[in-house]
């Protein structure tokens, strides 16, 4: 008997996408989200099945990604901002509740979250994983979200 293995790919990626965008540090996410809409594009999703919604900051994304999983509207949700160290322990507290509140939405709601919200210790950290030297991280969201939303279709009872 062979092994079977199931998992997403990035052709079926048909859905509605929701992306939840902190406008804090809006000079490195504005790459991210850009990066993030590219690639669902380049992947077969039209652009009206894409909504932004701004937030002021990584903060409060979780209340943001909560609610719109709440409407049963999107097949993945894809959350990005950027939180940059800082010399107060304030980046403790977002960074880690931001990532703690995008990952128990996408518990709670059986919904792919994908996480893109940078936490990173320099701007010059932030500004090469928004679209310079270490990839797009918008972009890796939205192909998480895409492989996802691919996989759990497979898996659908």
């Amino acid at each position: 008997m062979a092994v079977k293995t199931i998992e997403g790919d990035f052709v079926n990626a048909d859905g509605n996408y929701a992306i939840v965008v902190g406008r804090f540090n809006a000079f490195v996410v504005e790459s991210l989200l850009e990066g993030a809409i590219d690639t669902l594009k380049r992947h077969g999703v039209s652009e009206d099945k894409i909504r932004v919604i701004r937030v002021p900051g990584a903060f409060e994304i979780p209340l943001a990604v909560k609610r719109i999983a709440a409407q049963k509207k999107d097949d993945a949700i894809i959350a990005l901002g950027a939180v940059i160290r800082g010399g107060t322990p304030h980046f403790e507290y977002v960074s880690g509740e931001s990532s703690k509140g995008v990952a128990q939405v996408s518990l709670d709601y059986d919904l792919p979250v994908a996480n893109g919200i940078l936490t990173v210790n320099s701007i010059e950290q932030a500004v090469e994983r928004s679209g310079t030297k270490m990839g797009n991280k918008g972009a890796e969201a939205a192909l998480s979200a895409i492989e996802m939303v691919s996989l759990l279709k497979q898996l659908e009872v």
